[in-house]
């Protein structure tokens, strides 16, 4: 199998720290992309319309988008490791998998406002606005994060969106809140993780 990956995104890193917890990293041939809504990365864009990473390619299947692309990783030889089966398992894991989403999602808005839109087209009210879901997010965090949680798709979504967060010095998430943090700081030990830090700069 293949993986277009970039090493600075939150979405591709999950797909990889997933391949890591499922033992199947090493069937992965792993080929860095650089992808931007401003510069077109043609190779990516022949496999995937959105022209985004990650793309995984097995045999004459292509797969785009990180959700989808651990759902099929899960799947094969009959794991189902991180997608638990039993309901209550199933859509707490999901639902952090949204959150995390939603929270790179923000993150990445709030990038744009602060640094990678011309300065004379910032929108500071779009950069506040992003922010505080990310805000909002860490405090239900706090609150709601259960520790002792496996890896599982959600833990591991989490993870590498906070990473990322962390990794642009979007926000300090970890201040003020100290379940959240050494959650965090747990997570990060695990070897899925040492092995898959995030690196390098976008080019727009």
């Amino acid at each position: 199998m293949k993986l277009l990956y970039q090493t600075h995104s939150p979405y591709a890193r999950k797909v990889l720290v997933a391949a890591h917890e499922l033992g199947i990293a090493d069937r992965l041939e792993v080929v860095h992309h650089e992808t931007s809504p401003t510069r077109r990365n043609a190779e990516v864009f022949t496999l995937n319309p959105l022209g985004k990473v990650p793309v995984l390619i097995d045999g004459g299947r292509v797969l785009f988008d990180s959700n989808v692309i651990c759902e099929y990783l899960d799947e094969l030889d009959g794991q189902h490791m991180l997608i638990p089966s039993t309901p209550a398992q199933r859509y707490r894991a999901l639902r952090l998998q949204a959150l995390a989403q939603g929270m790179a999602d923000a993150g990445i808005a709030v990038r744009w406002e602060a640094e990678r839109r011309p300065e004379a087209l910032r929108w500071p009210a779009m950069h506040e606005g992003q922010l505080q879901k990310v805000v909002a997010a860490c405090d239900y965090l706090e609150a709601e994060l259960a520790e002792n949680l496996s890896a599982d798709i959600g833990t591991i979504a989490l993870a590498t969106t906070l990473s990322w967060i962390e990794f642009r010095a979007i926000y300090a998430f970890q201040a003020g809140r100290p379940r959240l943090a050494a959650w965090y700081a747990d997570f990060c030990t695990r070897a899925s993780m040492r092995t898959t830090a995030l690196h390098g700069d976008t080019r727009d």
